[in-house]
């Protein structure tokens, strides 16, 4: 029982470009992943993406919708059109994806992991609109959040791996209550209510009004809390990837780091089969959005035993629950990672309950609520007034003078985990525990003999072979530094890591 597994982190960017709302973004987007992949050396955009495995309308409830019935945007198996798609060092993607900038980090085996190679994104983006940045030229921006405010969503995607054998049924019952309560803990808060935000206020999560059944395939339509893509990049009929579609966009490294971890504790449980208590709730997505507009966090969410629980009181059911396995059947034997999320988990619950305002230094709808109510009460703004919603929009900017998130940070107003240099050389260096090791050294050694890459495989276009090579990857606990290290480090050449690859092979 840990809170370890193979996880990651995907983050769709806002965009646009100062004073001409009408700019392509779709173009825009692919500007920005072509600078960053091309600049100062950088040789990533010589590999594409291997796009031979995926499936993305197969469904975990088993079956697989026909590409004539699928929206355009759930058909993410199709070649970018602006070929801005590439694979980093760091064994991250960056590409376009509906006509957004994302950047997909790689793998990791850790919550504190997945800050840290999700952090590094927000410094490739930093970096790409620097780059775009041109004297006497309006540049791009870049944004770190999930709304533009005027009725679009664009998403970041939490990836967890699960063996096979976990029903799928048990995932959905226990996870929709979680989720529609976890918001408390990891929203990034939102001036507006609804899509369009045309009803004055302030919320919790910047997603949660783009919600609207409880379990589906979609991910930009008809949005459900529990998402059914079953594409493991794995193999197949050992693991499932659980793609988790309704988080918010984190800048404070604590609340990163609980949403990764609670979900992580709480995925084992189900795992175990070890939660015993009924948390169903009534109306799941309308008790999503009745939270999110509550920052007192005093709403009562109705239960189908007859319960009315509020969001905190929810969340501590669940802490009960994984507090009480964890002694059970480790006692005193907790691992740091799990020990650091049930202190954070604990401590966090325990002041959000008394007053929410005690976590501002940790959690970044706290936070921006508590910058946003400073203007409100130093200019008596109402929370109508449009400087209000253009202060919401310049908290998110990726750039470190504009950002207002960035500059409280800087000043010491934001609780850091995770150090800028390991930040900064994750920007480059991948993971060394999963197989986004493999993929990363060998873009960075091999850059001009990797054809493509995905998540499961590296493809070599090796001199002297009549045929493209590819190396499978789907044990994503593979090709570590452990494992093929010194073989990546003696090879000088494609050719010589294959050789070696298949002699370890047997």
């Amino acid at each position: 029982m840990t809170v370890r597994r193979v996880m990651g982190i995907e983050t769709e960017y806002g965009i646009s470009v100062p004073g001409d709302p009408t700019a392509n973004p779709m173009l825009l987007s692919g500007q920005v992943v072509n600078a960053y992949a091309t600049q100062q050396g950088m040789r990533a955009a010589q590999a594409s993406w291997d796009y031979e495995n995926e499936a993305p309308l197969r469904d975990a409830r088993g079956f697989e919708m026909g590409r004539q019935m699928a929206e355009a945007s759930q058909l993410t198996d199709e070649e970018d059109p602006t070929l801005a798609n590439v694979v980093l060092t760091n064994g991250a993607r960056l590409y376009v994806d509906h006509a957004h900038p994302e950047y997909s980090s790689p793998e990791v085996t850790s919550p504190r992991a997945a800050v840290t190679w999700d952090r590094a994104g927000e410094l490739v983006m930093r970096d790409a609109v620097r780059l775009l940045s041109r004297t006497g030229q309006p540049g791009v921006n870049l944004y770190k959040n999930n709304t533009d405010g005027k009725g679009a969503s664009y998403g970041t995607h939490e990836n967890y791996l699960m063996p096979r054998e976990t029903p799928f049924t048990d995932i959905v019952r226990h996870l929709i209550p979680f989720f529609v309560v976890r918001q408390a803990m990891c929203g990034s808060g939102r001036v507006g209510i609804g899509t369009e935000s045309t009803t004055a206020g302030y919320q919790i999560a910047q997603r949660s009004d783009f919600f609207e059944v409880e379990v589906g395939l979609e991910t930009t339509l008809k949005r459900p809390i529990i998402n059914t893509r079953d594409e493991p990049h794995a193999v197949a009929d050992r693991y499932r990837r659980l793609h988790v579609i309704l988080g918010d966009a984190n800048q404070c490294d604590v609340a990163n780091l609980l949403k990764l971890g609670t979900t992580s504790l709480v995925l084992a449980m189900i795992e175990d089969r070890a939660l015993r208590v009924d948390l169903a709730l009534d109306h799941p997505v309308a008790a999503l959005r009745a939270v999110s507009h509550d920052p007192t966090l005093q709403t009562l969410v109705a239960l189908k035993d007859g319960r009315r629980l509020t969001p905190v009181q929810l969340l501590w059911a669940y802490f009960e629950q994984v507090d009480r396995y964890l002694q059970e059947r480790s006692p005193g034997e907790v691992d740091p990672d799990t020990a650091e999320v049930m202190s954070r988990w604990s401590s966090v619950l325990t002041r959000l309950e008394r007053d929410p305002m005690e976590c501002v230094r940790e959690l970044d709808w706290v936070a921006k609520l508590s910058l946003l109510q400073s203007y409100r009460d130093r200019d008596g703004l109402e929370w109508s007034d449009s400087r209000l919603r253009a202060i919401d929009i310049q908290w998110s900017d990726v750039r470190p003078d504009k950002g207002l998130f960035n500059r409280m940070e800087q000043r010491g107003r934001i609780e850091r985990l995770i150090d800028d240099v390991a930040v900064k050389a994750a920007m480059t260096e991948p993971p060394e525990d999963t197989r986004a090791y493999f993929r990363g050294r060998c873009l960075e050694k091999f850059p001009r003999e990797v054809a493509a890459a995905s998540w499961d495989s590296v493809i070599f276009d090796v001199p002297g072979h009549p045929s493209l090579q590819r190396v499978p990857m789907l044990e994503p606990l593979r090709g570590t530094r452990d494992g093929v290290g010194a073989l990546l480090d003696q090879s000088d050449s494609a050719a010589a890591l294959l050789e070696g690859l298949a002699s370890a092979s047997g």
